[in-house]
């Protein structure tokens, strides 16, 4: 429990401070451009060191690696709070603690996702991956509405709390009890930190998991654009904001609970596909929306079907792979979600540059739906997955 615990204040903690920032950028230039660069100098880091950070969550105490990570996005957030109220503010350091930020992440997700298996039997992991996603959700949820809120008393009260969010954190995990046996030393070699980019490549359903939701979610995320849709297209201020940040987290919370309760058990390949097309779907809805109930309607539903994809993903990621593995595969799998993330969040701000943003949403959807069908037929194996267990 330390460890969900630990996870619901730092997610909290990280989703106040992506609002923060997004907002902040925006009231600085009013740039859509400069949206998209907050998630381009996230995702650089991280791409550049995710391999070389699942090797050394395989190495070394991954409870630690994540302390220390909750850790330096604590001192982001302190670095946020003195810029704000010493009046130092600017664009190049958002940028440059963005960047901070998506180098800490880069191991902070590997040695994280690492651990969920080595404190639950592999029978018990779908339930656990639902009910920590139920956690991580409802933390998605309070943190950009808490975010919203506290705006009113200004930004850096935001950052405030989020600096305590993420010490309380560190401080979780760093009493984590499990057991750790240290791997013999061995070189670190380019064949050792490839390693899990080559087990990856071997096991098609695994590739085909990963890929599709890092090419649905690249194509069909709008988090960037949302302070322009709250702005200028919704018509309403930070608290909207805040509730349109949290909205898939409604979904997909509620969706994590039932999984928790009712998990998928049969023909999981084709669930996993159809999500991903309804989550294009649910995009294309939010991008021609000029309703501001009808746009949370459509990100809500679209966080349920996302979370049916990270649940059956994530579990299928971790049942394949062997714990001495475990580090460098989910730094491969990071890669892969840090592209759908923050790499979308930077193609969301340069195609709404060319296009608008209810263009650059809209094209995004379509491209999701056209993704699911195509991965339909690349990855036949994935289509026809009926379990999770291995086959």
């Amino acid at each position: 429990m330390r460890l969900w615990f630990a996870r619901l204040c730092g997610t909290a903690a990280s989703q106040m401070l992506l609002v923060a920032i997004g907002w902040h950028m925006y009231e600085l230039t009013h740039s859509a451009w400069d949206l998209g660069l907050v998630g381009l100098y996230q995702f650089m880091p991280a791409l550049l060191l995710a391999l070389w950070a699942g090797h050394v969550a395989d190495k070394h105490h991954r409870g630690r690696i994540v302390a220390a990570c909750f850790g330096v996005q604590a001192a982001v957030a302190l670095a946020l709070l003195g810029a704000v109220y010493g009046g130092e503010d600017s664009r190049a350091l958002l940028l440059g603690l963005s960047l901070v930020l998506g180098g800490v992440r880069a191991f902070q997700m590997p040695a994280q996702q690492a651990l969920t298996p080595l404190l639950v039997s592999p029978q018990m992991l779908p339930r656990a991956m639902a009910f920590s996603s139920a956690g991580i959700q409802g933390a998605i949820i309070g943190g950009p509405a808490l975010g919203g809120m506290l705006f009113v008393a200004g930004m850096g009260v935001v950052y405030g709390v989020a600096l305590a969010l993420f010490a309380a954190a560190a401080a979780l995990v760093l009493r984590l009890k499990y057991h750790h046996a240290a791997p013999p030393r061995e070189p670190v070699t380019m064949k050792s930190v490839l390693a899990g980019v080559e087990f990856i490549w071997r096991r098609k359903p695994v590739l085909g998991a990963v890929s599709l939701d890092l090419f649905a979610v690249l194509l069909g995320g709008a988090v960037a654009l949302l302070p322009i849709y709250a702005k200028d297209i919704l018509h309403t201020g930070p608290w909207g904001l805040g509730l349109l940040r949290g909205a898939p987290a409604v979904g997909a919370l509620a969706t994590s609970i039932l999984l928790t309760r009712r998990p998928i058990e049969r023909q999981v390949g084709r669930t996993l596909l159809f999500a991903v097309a309804m989550f294009g779907v649910c995009m294309v809805v939010f991008g021609i929306s000029r309703s501001f109930a009808v746009s949370l309607v459509a990100l809500a539903v679209s966080g349920g079907a996302d979370m049916v994809n990270v649940v059956i993903r994530q579990t299928l990621v971790q049942l394949e792979t062997p714990d001495p593995m475990r580090g460098r595969v989910s730094a491969v799998n990071s890669i892969f979600i840090g592209a759908s993330n923050q790499l979308g969040e930077f193609e969301s701000g340069a195609t709404a540059a060319l296009l608008g943003p209810v263009g650059s949403v809209v094209a995004g959807g379509i491209g999701t739906i056209v993704v699911a069908g195509l991965w339909f037929r690349l990855f036949p194996s994935l289509a026809r997955r009926d379990r999770l267990t291995r086959p």
